[in-house]
């Protein structure tokens, strides 16, 4: 039994993305007109149009009786509500979460961060994420009524904890299935996507708290066998270096990360370059990338670093047969990681080619009344 309603609640759920697609790229129209765009039966389009208009997503714009020819009575035109917001995307950090708002065109219309302490739970952050979204809407004039998909990103070295907790207090605050994956994956994802169709193979490089990235081969997000592809940050660097939090010594981590960096000397800056480029340069070998994207707290606040570490990856690539790839500063800013969790929630990229983050279903939300945020 249990079973027949997911499938039935799933069947649902992709007749209503039909008829919302059919919207974005027609704009205003009929029923008749939905009904040939999405070759649902008009008993069928009927039923999810009556439960988007109450729900919000869909709202009666004006009728087609100025395109008319003869009698009959005019038809409704259906639009998408401009003040729908129909994905979320959320980024847990160390010590923030920042949140981004999509509309039905998937264009952001809102977005913003909340701090909390570092010693915080999993749930007290999501909790405050939820607050968050609900001024957002209040402060654009927005509702949830229509919420199409959210994805989270949260910390990898805590991603296992963190993923069940995060994911049952969205879900329950906001109806829907919640993806959930590791932040600075999502960030290196916002990254290549950022840079559009040029993209092939690239690696991300995240330089804050942690030390983590992002690959991209093929135009795909690689994820790796235990979805923990793109950890430069415990790749040893100095066997007799400090010892790092996953029980090594000298791991990039702890000779890169913003505790390392915050107040370095331009010789301890150098020497982090350095590390950085034989830990990059040797993954220029192995994936021979086109793009290097460098972000995070490390070059942001420090900015010398990036001209550093691109000349310790040429020096590490020296005599290669590849070309050089281009190493540029990350451009997506602080909520790279919340714009990569809307790419992953809306599902329109080749990088996700085959992607497989952690979806957590939640059970079928009521539709017959509005939320209002």
């Amino acid at each position: 039994m249990t079973d027949h309603l997911g499938v039935l609640a799933l069947t649902r759920r992709t007749h209503e993305m039909r008829v919302l697609a059919a919207l974005r790229r027609l704009g205003p129209s009929s029923r008749s007109q939905l009904a040939e765009a999405t070759r649902l039966s008009r008993t069928t389009l009927s039923e999810i149009v009556a439960d988007l208009v109450g729900r919000g997503a869909v709202v009666v714009t004006d009728t087609d009786a100025a395109q008319r020819r003869g009698s009959g009575r005019p038809a409704a035109l259906l639009a998408l509500d401009p003040g729908s917001a129909q994905f979320l995307g959320v980024d847990f950090g160390h010590r923030r979460a920042a949140l981004a708002i999509a509309d039905s065109s998937h264009e952001i219309v809102a977005q913003a961060e909340v701090a909390y302490d570092e010693g915080s739970g999993w749930a007290e952050r999501a909790t405050m994420a939820v607050a968050l979204a609900r001024r957002l809407a209040d402060e654009h004039h927005l509702h949830f009524g229509a919420l199409q998909g959210m994805a989270a990103g949260v910390t990898g070295r805590s991603r296992v904890a963190a993923e069940p907790v995060v994911a049952r207090v969205l879900a329950e605050a906001f109806g829907v299935d919640v993806t959930v994956d590791n932040n600075v994956r999502y960030a290196g994802l916002a990254e290549a996507s950022e840079r559009g169709h040029r993209f092939s193979h690239a690696i991300y490089l995240h330089l804050s708290d942690g030390v983590g990235g992002a690959v991209v081969v093929d135009g795909r997000l690689h994820q790796g066998a235990d979805r923990v592809a793109g950890e430069f940050g415990h790749v040893v660097v100095d066997p007799d270096g400090d010892l790092c939090r996953c029980g090594k010594r000298g791991c990039l981590e702890t000779v890169a990360g913003i505790e390392a960096l915050a107040e370095a000397s331009p010789a301890q800056l150098h020497r982090a370059a350095a590390a950085v480029g034989t830990v990059l340069g040797a993954a220029v070998m192995i994936l021979n990338p086109d793009l290097i994207v460098v972000g995070g707290r490390v070059p942001a606040e420090r900015p010398e670093v990036l001209a550093l570490i691109e000349a310790a990856v040429h020096e590490g690539t020296a005599g290669s047969a590849g070309s050089r790839p281009e190493v540029r500063a990350a451009r997506c800013g602080p909520f790279a990681g919340a714009r990569g969790s809307l790419i992953a929630a809306i599902h329109e990229s080749p990088l996700l080619a085959g992607y497989d983050g952690t979806v957590f279903p939640t059970s079928p939300r009521e539709t017959t009344r509005k939320a209002t945020g």
